[in-house]
Parts: C-alpha cells; sequence; structure tokens
C-alpha cells in the first residue's frame, strides 16, 4: 500500500476533463474547521471515513452518522455512514453521500425556457480499515459514483488508500492518503469521451502537547499537481483547541483556497475555517464553517452515535 502510494506520488496530472469534484467538498465537520482537507487528527469520529480511512480503528463500534453541508444557494451535500467492528483488528465503514444542485431552468438553443429538470451527483462507498501494528493502520476504499443530469447520467468506479501512524504517548500522528484512483465507465458525452476522477494525494501531520489543550496539524494537500500552483498552495493549517476530553474548538487556513477566490485583492475570508464540537456519552455533534465560493459560505454539520 505504502509503496502504491509513493508510486502514485510521482503522477502527473491527466489530461482531459476531470469530473465528479464534489468528492473535494468536505464532508466532515472537525476536518472542514481545520481548513477542509486534514487527514492526520485521531478522534472517535465516524465522519473519518471521508477523509482517511485508515483511522476507522479509532471509532467506536456501532457508530451511526449524518451529515450536512449548506454548500451553495441551493445545493446541499447530505451524507450518511455506519462502522463497525469486525474481529479484533479490523473496522469497516460504509456510507453514502448525495450532493443535489435544485432545480434549474431547461433551455432550448435560443435561450428560452422549456421547462426545468433536476441535477444530483452520489457516491457509495466501503471502507476496511485493518491495525496493522500498534501504531500502524491501513484501509482501502471502494467507491461507486453516479451522476444524473436531467437525461444525461455516467457512472465510474473509485478507489482510495490510506495509511496511519499514530503514537499515542507523544500525541503525534502521520497520515498518507491517495483519493479518487478509479476511472468512469460510462460517459455523460454521446461522443462517449469519458472524465478522470479527481485523483488527490496527501500527507498530513498532527501533534498534540502534554503542557497545552492545543494540537497543531499541517497537511500537504493535492501534492501531484503544481500547474499554476506555488508550493505554500498545496498546504493547509490547522489547530485544534481542546478545552476538555468532550470539547473541541478547530480554527484552519487553507493558502490555495485563499489565493483562488481572491477578488478585488481580497479573499473576503476565502480560506479561513473554524468549528466546534461536543461529545455527550454516545452522542457526537459537530458545527463547521467555511467559505468554497466567492458569492456564498457554507455551514458542515456531523451527528454521530453509537448504538
Amino acid at each position: 500500500m505504502l509503496a502504491f502510494l509513493l508510486v502514485a506520488a510521482t503522477m502527473k496530472a491527466q489530461d482531459g476533463k476531470v469530473g465528479y469534484q464534489f468528492l473535494n467538498i468536505p464532508v466532515s465537520a472537525h476536518s472542514a474547521a481545520l481548513g477542509g482537507a486534514n487527514v492526520s487528527i485521531v478522534e472517535d469520529d465516524a465522519s473519518i471515513m471521508w477523509t482517511n480511512a485508515a483511522m476507522l480503528t479509532n471509532v467506536s463500534d456501532k457508530s451511526i452518522l449524518l451529515g450536512y453541508n449548506s454548500y451553495i444557494n441551493s445545493s446541499n451535500l447530505m451524507s450518511a455512514g455506519f462502522v463497525k467492528a469486525i474481529g479484533e483488528r479490523g473496522t469497516l465503514g460504509v456510507g453514502a453521500q448525495v450532493l443535489t444542485y435544485g432545480t434549474m431552468d431547461e433551455t432550448d438553443e435560443t435561450g428560452n425556457v422549456v421547462g426545468s429538470f433536476k441535477a444530483n451527483d452520489l457516491n457509495f462507498q466501503a471502507s476496511y480499515s485493518y491495525l496493522l501494528s500498534d501504531r500502524w493502520s491501513g484501509a482501502i476504499t471502494a467507491k461507486v459514483l453516479l451522476s444524473n443530469y436531467a437525461e444525461f447520467s455516467s457512472t465510474a468506479l473509485g478507489a482510495d488508500l490510506a495509511l496511519n501512524y499514530f503514537d499515542q504517548e507523544h500525541g503525534f500522528s502521520f497520515s498518507a492518503v491517495g483519493r479518487n484512483l478509479g476511472g468512469q465507465i460510462t460517459s455523460l458525452y454521446d461522443d462517449g469521451d469519458r472524465e478522470s476522477l479527481p485523483f488527490n494525494l496527501a500527507f498530513g501531520l498532527s501533534k498534540d502537547f502534554a503542557n497545552a489543550p492545543l494540537r497543531i496539524s499541517l497537511t500537504a494537500d493535492d501534492v501531484t499537481h503544481w500547474d499554476d500552483v506555488k508550493f505554500i498552495q498545496h498546504f493547509v493549517l490547522g489547530v485544534d483547541i481542546l478545552p476538555s476530553k468532550n470539547t473541541w474548538v478547530g480554527l484552519g487556513y487553507n493558502f490555495r483556497r485563499a489565493h483562488e477566490m481572491k477578488v478585488a485583492d481580497s479573499s473576503h475570508w476565502a480560506g479561513f475555517s473554524i468549528g466546534a464540537g461536543l461529545n455527550v456519552k454516545k452522542f457526537k455533534v459537530g458545527v463547521a464553517y467555511g467559505k468554497y465560493h466567492v458569492a456564498a459560505s457554507s455551514v458542515i454539520i456531523n451527528a454521530g452515535f453509537s448504538l
């Protein structure tokens, strides 16, 4: 698995269209609060299946997760997941997410409105995480992707590979994640022109401090794509303030998002994110705020329960 990720790090961006970009929208409130790309925080949080399935071994058995992201205007991202322990070292996580774009006008070639249509993207995935040793865990995730835009549709198969090293004694975590390997089976286009998946290779570090209620994270995101992207724009900073074992407050800054959403020399706070979470016995809730478009802000909510 590690060798495969290292080979993937040398891959160049593929030519042609890249579809299924909804896979890059944050689903985990905690990861979103830390900049939207974090892959290294170790928590009993089932939403980690969307960012780094290798850490599902730290999630409570029989955990249920529901998620909501008020993405842009009438577009909403909804998700659900379930995590189950398999033996002493294995963990299974299954999940689904759907991005609905609302109702849009259908027009003819001259711009006359002739009706309306709906569009959505769906992801069904299953992850298996295994505790390789006391500190190492790995995971593989299989995905079935569907897009439906009016009478047009497409399908694709994808996979994620993930590794995590966690030294609990020193509060140190390191992760490597390769997301969205795979390809399209059927195309939206009549000419059969197929889209590639938005492959993303990310590395992350997180460190707790014994004498302070803080955890700092640094993520190197999308490290295989360098065209028109400066070195610093691949990095995401995150800080967790941990007042107690049952609460967290997260702050993040995404350099690339701040740059790409700059309008009139101002990013209008794009790139910054904030969130908080509370764990009460078997119930967990997290909320995050971020800006993923210059014209709108997003609120991400996760609610989880352990049976």
